[in-house]
């Protein structure tokens, strides 16, 4: 069993490139998804980029558990997590401020007092006196 142990400790940094480069590749494509929204594509490629997130976490623990994993590909492994971080805040930031816009553009609280499902005024009749 040692030896077996010993044997995956060579190939170690090799069964871990794959996986992370693929990991990087990934967040590289959504970062130009983001930026060059197609039909799906970011959809599409943030599965792609989840899938290759688990494979390389997968073989990294394993790694972990057999012998240790290299200073350099632990290093790529962290960047690569603060890189899928930095896209998810980005990504929040966005969506809060899409949030925002349609807020100001359509309150929805505001124009379901105004108006009816047939475009119609539906507040009562205001007199000026104090409603109890």
């Amino acid at each position: 069993m040692g030896e077996s142990s010993d044997a995956g400790a060579l190939v170690l940094p090799a069964d871990l490139e794959a996986p992370l480069a693929a990991l990087e590749t990934q967040l590289a494509a959504l970062d130009a998804a983001l930026r060059q929204p197609r039909d799906g594509a970011v959809d599409r490629v943030a599965a792609q980029l989840h899938e290759a997130l688990a494979q390389a976490v997968q073989r990294f623990q394993g790694a972990a558990r057999e012998g240790g994993v290299p200073a350099a590909l632990r290093h790529r492994l962290a960047l690569a997590g603060a890189e899928v971080a930095a896209q998810r805040e980005a990504l929040a930031r966005a969506t809060a401020a899409l949030d925002r816009a349609i807020d100001v553009l359509m309150p929805p609280a505001a124009a379901a007092r105004l108006y009816s499902n047939a475009g119609t005024s539906e507040r009562g009749v205001v007199t000026g006196g104090l409603t109890v």
